[in-house]
């Protein structure tokens, strides 16, 4: 089993930033993929971004390109999420998702087997 506790959300103004963690315990060795989804209200969650446990490459979708980074601390078993100059429409609950097959399809939430809770970010001013 592998339990995940995201944090590290707030309220923030536009263009501003904030780093959400995605802290990994339990079986954490059996993880070979990290990723992140957000969802809004009213809206089905969406895809992010990930990092694979063998590349440490992020990938993100096309909102979040350029402005956002994945990245990972194996020493703490804790991934990142980057998020600068953020925008309203960024006002979402973010996810952290675990994956331990080595799925080719990181884009889809059914693959992954683990999440946390979630963390509230909002973006107003």
């Amino acid at each position: 089993q592998v339990q995940l506790v995201a944090s590290g959300g707030g309220l923030v103004q536009p263009g501003g930033s904030l780093r959400l963690s995605c802290a990994a315990s339990g079986r954490t060795i059996s993880i070979v993929s990290v990723g992140w989804f957000r969802q809004a209200p009213g809206k089905e969650r969406e895809f992010v971004g990930f990092i694979r446990g063998s590349g440490g490459r992020g990938y993100w979708r096309d909102s979040g390109r350029g402005r956002f980074n994945i990245s990972r601390d194996d020493a703490e078993n804790t991934v990142y999420l980057q998020m600068n100059d953020l925008k309203p429409e960024d006002t979402a609950v973010y996810f952290c998702g675990a994956e331990t097959k080595g799925s080719g399809d990181l884009w889809r939430s059914a693959e992954y087997e683990y999440w946390g809770q979630g963390t509230q970010v909002t973006v107003s001013s």
